[in-house]
């Protein structure tokens, strides 16, 4: 073994200030995350600038994008458990025989889907509200969109499986890559700067496909080249692919609520006109730029209690998971305040249509006042995992939005319009993060004693 992979391999978490690896590994992530997600609301900007029909269209295909995205996280947290728990025992062959194992699955999962959704974006799009020259413009930026997605899907599985291992750094590089490529070579493609054909909607696509490459190109070097974790035998390859199905399914379908819960919105908004989801298009991402601080701050839970309970040492792992809901908190109510006081400026840096920016502003006054209370119920969502316990995290997400968010939405779009659509949402994630926060404590307790750890 390189002296590289030693160094990696003896970075674990069992051992130091748990409040200073959580800062590591957040604020490392939480970089990355800020920085797609400005990437992302600056290269809608630029979507902006194209017309309101290229917003809503960008619009209707946000809630895919998410779910693909889920998708892979799921998959990924299904590995960065089992990776977790071999560098916790110091078990470096089990580890690349998990991480190889793991790309290949994904790579033939994330083929197949982009395969099959590039044959049925159009219906799905419509299904979720689009219509006329929004579905057109959406449809032709789903293909190529998907172009890429295995890349990204790829990359993405990396971030988790790195941080796993125990490197908490090189993610950042990954995550920041396409955004800068986005916010640098979409312009010249959907302006036409440079004497280039103009491709508007479609411009933006391409820039997604050549970051998600760029991505791709980072994550194999770090495979290849700086961890050597190639591992050439197939022989255990159903065992673990089983393996890592049996927590990143479910962790994939916990995943999974979230955006068919944006789906849901947009549905429900779609028909308010496309002026409203334009707006809440906007909103969104706006909101998320905030809101990636505490799922940012989640991203640690799953290689500190990974580790730590894999080495037995319980207190560790309930001291982390309140600095991770503290931490979640107190951003909570920062961002609430940014939001509130700072709305209409956002807004108007993408757009200045008075009905798109009513909208846009309704909700940024709203839904952030529930950020802290989303990042708890990723925080636990992310504990379950790295227990290998992931059905409560899924019977969670699926009670929050059938038993609790739908039937608030539903009465207050009746009552209130597309107003009590948004503060469905906060109150929604105000009850799930109680939640959700009290069932894994009590899990753990549970898992301690039948387990008889002690607590170190």
């Amino acid at each position: 073994m390189s002296a590289k992979n030693t160094a990696i391999q003896k970075s674990r978490y069992t051992e130091g200030s748990i409040g200073l690896h959580v800062l590591q590994l957040s604020s490392v992530m939480i970089v990355g995350f800020l920085a797609m997600t400005l990437g992302s609301l600056i290269e809608l900007y630029y979507i902006g600038q194209i017309g309101t029909s290229a917003l809503a269209a960008v619009a209707f295909m946000f809630p895919l994008t998410m779910a693909l995205n889920a998708f892979t996280r799921g998959i990924g947290v299904g590995a960065s458990t089992l990776i977790a728990q071999a560098m916790g025992q110091s078990d470096q062959q089990r580890t690349s025989e998990i991480v190889t194992h793991c790309y290949l699955l994904v790579a033939a999962l994330t083929v197949l889907i982009a395969f099959a959704l590039s044959l049925s974006s159009e219906f799905i799009l419509a299904a979720l509200g689009a219509s006329g020259e929004v579905l057109n413009l959406s449809t032709q930026y789903s293909r190529i969109w998907l172009l890429g997605f295995p890349a990204m899907g790829l990359a993405m599985v990396s971030n988790g499986l790195i941080r796993a291992y125990g490197n908490p750094t090189f993610p950042g590089y990954i995550m920041t890559i396409a955004p800068v490529i986005q916010v640098l070579v979409g312009p010249v493609l959907i302006f036409g700067w440079f004497d280039m054909t103009p491709m508007g909607l479609n411009g933006a696509g391409w820039a997604f496909v050549i970051g998600g490459s760029a991505q791709l190109a980072l994550a194999a070097y770090w495979y290849f080249v700086q961890a050597s974790l190639v591992h050439r035998s197939m022989k255990q390859f159903g065992s673990n692919c089983r393996q890592i199905l049996e927590v990143g399914l479910p962790a994939a379908a916990t995943n999974l609520i979230q955006p068919v819960s944006l789906g849901l919105v947009t549905y429900l908004l779609a028909g308010f006109g496309n002026e409203v989801i334009a707006g809440f298009g906007i909103a969104s991402r706006i909101e998320s730029v905030v809101g990636m601080v505490v799922i940012g701050i989640s991203t640690s839970v799953v290689p500190l209690v990974g580790q730590n309970w894999s080495a037995g040492l319980v207190e560790r792992v309930n001291h982390s998971l309140r600095i991770c809901y503290v931490g979640c908190l107190s951003w909570g109510a920062t961002a609430a305040v940014i939001m509130w006081f700072g709305a209409d400026f956002f807004v108007a840096g993408i757009n200045e249509d008075a009905a798109v920016m009513t909208v846009a502003v309704a909700f940024l006054h709203i839904v952030p006042l529930s950020i802290g209370f989303m990042g708890m119920m990723t925080v636990a969502t992310h504990g379950f995992n790295a227990l290998r316990r992931p059905v409560p995290a899924l019977w969670l997400s699926i009670a929050r939005l059938v038993l609790v968010y739908l039937p608030l939405a539903l009465i207050g779009r009746a009552l209130f319009g597309y107003i009590g659509v948004f503060w469905a949402t906060a109150i929604a994630n105000l009850i799930l993060g109680v939640i959700s926060a009290a069932w894994l404590k009590r899990l753990i307790t549970t898992l301690a004693r039948s387990q008889a750890i002690k607590p170190i």
